[in-house]
């Protein structure tokens, strides 16, 4: 089994690229199989070499690489579209030689026109055929006046086109539906509907998954296998992703480039774990490697209607990911900054004690400077001057005389009947300036005497000031 994906290098991939990424890499894995990636781009305009290279890092980061394609070659390379040119012009040729292809010297403005009259008839839009029977002599006479044709596919009349999709079941389409198509551009670029099919035969691809917006490319990229004699691969067409607003998703209701979760602080397998279900069913909802998530993929467990991303479950995996963290990758995840803030002598307390407060290395460092740097008792004052003075100078000097906690609340709620939220919320704020956040035993754990002690005076200079 080869699988492969196939981008346009146009811009940074985002999650919709991302899945199908995945999901050809999953099944690859699932029957020890060969995943390739190809760059397809020979839209000269909006093609950058800085998008593939960022794409490549984007793929890696996710854990997903290649045993054929960029940097690691292999026997058809080269895996660029690009510089494919010669090997398309082969294939032009022989379809030319044997009349599926003929030159098109129609323009953008006719052919919008014609689309337009066909619409206004209630009729799909397709390629009328203007130029379809043009002779030689015709032909040679436009090329003389100096116009510049494309190439386009002739469709085999009254001919059924059929094949098998792993998701959508059997697919049939009609031969007169299907206007003849562009293959080969007037500026000399080979149109996607072609390159793509030609790179999967010769590369050896035996499955495809991809969008389901391809769906209706799929019978004219079998005619043009069958037109050449050339295998073509097993179909996926797999569910789209619709953002909360039931459209597609995109940038504007959701979707965000892996770059940019990246950069905010996701965690690889986080993402990994969350679009393997996006549109998949795992009887098993466990956290998982990408080598398990591969054990388990199965074509027949893909979905036939549209997945929908929530947030909230990308958090969910987020969380287990944290927690999955070793030490070691936990200092690397929140980066030098924290690092230098947390006392080298508590990073294994601060790892162990406030992984389970973070989502995102923002939120660690957010705590790192609070234990380490400065408590601001700014957003919770109203809890500081309801406890009053008194509660504060009993609690610093019963700590300050090395009293345990325990005997500390036992202390207050004696002397001050105080208890639940009226004993532990004022300490909780006096420490850490915050009303909600890890266990006291933590903040004891990450806070010496003196500096409880200090934070506690504070507390209780609070009705004073204000």
């Amino acid at each position: 089994m080869k699988t492969r994906f196939a981008p346009s290098p146009t811009g940074f991939i985002h999650l919709g690229n991302a899945r199908t990424a995945l999901f050809n890499v999953l099944l690859a894995g699932n029957k020890q199989g060969c995943f390739l990636l190809r760059m397809e781009d020979t839209d000269e305009e909006r093609s950058k070499l800085e998008f593939a290279e960022a794409l490549q890092t984007d793929l890696n980061w996710l854990g997903i690489y290649w045993q054929e394609g960029p940097e690691v070659g292999g026997e058809q390379a080269p895996y660029w579209q690009s510089q494919r040119s010669a090997i398309y012009n082969h294939y032009y040729e022989e379809l030319i030689k044997n009349k599926q292809a003929y030159p098109c010297f129609c323009s953008e403005e006719q052919l919008a026109l014609s689309r337009k009259l066909q619409r206004a008839r209630g009729l799909a839009p397709r390629y009328a055929g203007t130029c379809r029977s043009l002779t030689q002599a015709e032909i040679e006479k436009k090329l003389a006046a100096g116009l510049i044709p494309s190439l386009r596919f002739r469709i085999p009349d009254n001919t059924i086109i059929e094949f098998d999709d792993l998701v959508k079941g059997k697919q049939k389409y009609h031969s007169s539906d299907i206007g003849d198509f562009i293959i080969k551009r007037s500026n000399d670029g080979a149109s996607f509907m072609f390159c793509n099919a030609i790179d999967d035969a010769l590369m050896g691809i035996t499955h495809v998954l991809r969008g389901e917006d391809h769906l209706t490319n799929t019978p004219r990229q079998v005619m043009i296998f069958q037109a050449l004699s050339l295998s073509h691969p097993q179909y996926a067409h797999i569910s789209l992703i619709l953002g909360a607003d039931g459209a597609p998703l995109s940038k504007r209701n959701g979707s965000r480039s892996i770059k940019e979760l990246r950069e905010m602080g996701f965690l690889p397998l986080a993402v990994v774990n969350y679009l393997a279900r996006l549109g998949h069913y795992y009887e098993d909802n466990s956290f998982m490697d990408l080598k398990r998530l591969a054990q388990l993929f199965q074509e027949s467990s893909l979905s036939k209607s549209p997945a929908r991303y929530d947030e909230s479950q990308l958090i969910y995996w987020q969380k287990l990911a944290v927690q999955m963290l070793t030490e070691a990758d936990f200092w690397h995840w929140v980066g030098p900054t924290i690092q230098q803030i947390v006392p080298k002598n508590l990073q294994r307390e601060f790892f162990m004690g406030m992984r389970a407060n973070f989502t995102f290395p923002s939120e660690a460092e957010h705590w790192a400077r609070i234990f380490f740097e400065k408590v601001s008792f700014e957003k919770e004052l109203q809890v500081l001057k309801e406890a009053g003075k008194e509660f504060f100078e009993i609690a610093e000097n019963a700590f300050k005389n090395g009293i345990n906690p325990q005997e500390v609340y036992s202390l207050l709620s004696n002397q001050l009947n105080v208890k639940g939220k009226q004993l532990f919320m004022p300490l909780r704020v006096a420490l850490t300036g915050e009303k909600h956040g890890p266990e006291m035993a933590v903040i004891y754990s990450l806070l010496n005497k003196e500096e409880i002690c200090s934070r506690l005076r504070k507390a209780g200079e609070i009705e004073l000031c204000h």
